[in-house]
């Protein structure tokens, strides 16, 4: 009887972490049939492979005369690219390298570099598009890059948002949309072929193009509202590889404090919204509160932001706002828009009309009387910030304001008026309607 195949592992390429031992004949280390293994694939016999072993980087080579090599030589550069067969391999010898068996090279796997390659070019677009940029590219670019990024205007002012083309590709269209980065979305405004130009929703009413030349592509509001400011994106459509500009509308204004007559921390998210509304505001975001911090407003309460933080600014940094730590604006960070409840920070910007003070001694009903005998409004609390801000105001006497409280506007400190040292609006808080000791600021455009 014949010699019993000797039982050997063999290890193949099948798969991530897989293997596989199957009977060899114990000559060539072919593998035998009816183990349920594929057999290796043969190796022309015209075809010379050395045999195969791993050789570190400076060993020596067989066929060398003993001599340390570092890099490969001609006729292993001429030699194809295949994996090790096994029936071209050394007389076997009892070391337990050899009784282990060689293990070949996995064809087409990818080092870690060559994988970050690859993905480098797709996370970078993923990136981007996140921040809600575009990605680079390397096509041509048709659009200038604008001098001024960040443009700033006033309530009811004409603001154009430059956008220029250095050259025009043969067939395109411009669209411009205002990012919305609290919806994640953006708004369409206008779009134009060059020839003709369509504009979407209530801000395409007050939109156009400029129009100064051939290439100009730069959108004109007029009468700019505070919900205006924001960030817009004129975007090239070529129908190959679009690109755009981003730009940044800023409006100059004012931040101011507000709490209904109930008291402090009583509006959720949406009724702080409202209220700022009706006070000829809106909800300010936190660049308009830092903007405000800079220029002097200390409060001690906490409001609701735009965005739906909840913070207030600090520049004396005392125990009962925060403690004793450095000022700055603090932060409670996102809360629940409609459970939890707080004061609100309110922005508004310039006015169309004026606002003037009415002397006397009237009740809320007697103040609205004789604002509407000299063709107005009795002004509200928006209106005498703007007011103070941007006019100047400057009135030593309280007086009614539409939504009952009773306050007035101080640009030059004096004791007298108030007794702080800062300039500023105050406030007497929210009299009895029928208390008649105070006059009235009317507002009229």
């Amino acid at each position: 009887m014949g010699e019993r195949p000797r039982q050997r592992e063999i290890v193949l390429p099948m798969g991530w972490g897989q293997r596989r031992t199957g009977q060899t004949d114990g000559q060539t280390g072919d593998l035998t049939e009816g183990s349920g293994f594929l057999k290796r694939p043969e190796v022309p016999k015209d075809l010379w492979l050395p045999p195969w072993e791993p050789l570190p980087v400076g060993d020596a080579h067989p066929g060398t005369g003993g001599q340390r090599r570092s890099t490969c030589t001609d006729q292993d550069r001429k030699l194809p690219v295949t994996a090790p067969s096994t029936s071209a391999r050394k007389p076997a010898s009892n070391s337990p390298a050899d009784a282990a068996g060689p293990t070949p090279v996995m064809p087409g796997w990818l080092s870690i570099p060559s994988l970050c390659l690859l993905l480098l070019p797709w996370a970078f677009t993923i990136f981007h598009k996140a921040l809600g940029d575009p990605a680079p590219h390397r096509g041509p670019h048709y659009l200038l890059p604008p001098i001024h990024e960040v443009i700033h205007s006033r309530r009811g002012a004409t603001a154009t948002l430059p956008c220029v083309l250095g050259t025009p590709p043969p067939s395109y269209k411009v669209r411009w949309s205002k990012v919305e980065p609290g919806e994640l979305r953006e708004t369409p405004i206008l779009i134009t072929n060059g020839l003709h130009a369509r504009g979407y929703g209530a801000l395409g009413g007050r939109a156009r193009m400029r129009k100064g030349h051939r290439l100009d592509a730069s959108l004109v509001i007029a009468g700019v509202l505070l919900e205006d400011e924001g960030r817009y994106r004129c975007e090239l459509i070529d129908g190959i590889e679009d690109e755009s500009v981003t730009l940044t509308l800023l409006l100059e204004g004012v931040v101011f404090p507000y709490q209904p007559s109930r008291g402090r921390y009583q509006f959720n998210y949406y009724e702080a919204k409202q209220a700022c509304e009706e006070q000829d505001g809106r909800l300010a975001t936190y660049t308009q509160l830092y903007q405000a911090w800079t220029e002097g407003l200390d409060w001690c309460n906490a409001g609701w932001l735009l965005e739906g933080s909840v913070r207030y600014p600090v520049l004396t940094a005392r125990a009962p706002c925060g403690g004793h730590g450095r000022p700055g604006i603090r932060s409670y960070g996102p809360r629940d828009r409609k459970r939890d409840r707080y004061d609100a920070f309110c922005f508004t910007s310039a006015l169309a009309g004026q606002v003037f003070f009415v002397p006397g001694r009237l009740t809320l009903s007697e103040a609205h009387a004789a604002c509407r005998r000299r063709g107005a409004v009795v002004a509200k609390v928006g209106h005498l910030y703007a007011a103070w801000k941007f006019s100047r105001l400057d009135q030593c006497d309280g007086g009614w304001l539409a939504d009952g409280s009773v306050r007035f506007p101080i640009t030059a400190p004096r004791p007298r008026c108030g007794g702080l040292p800062d300039p500023g609006v105050r406030s007497f808080g929210f009299p009895q309607p029928q208390q008649a000791a105070y006059g009235a600021y009317c507002y009229s455009e």
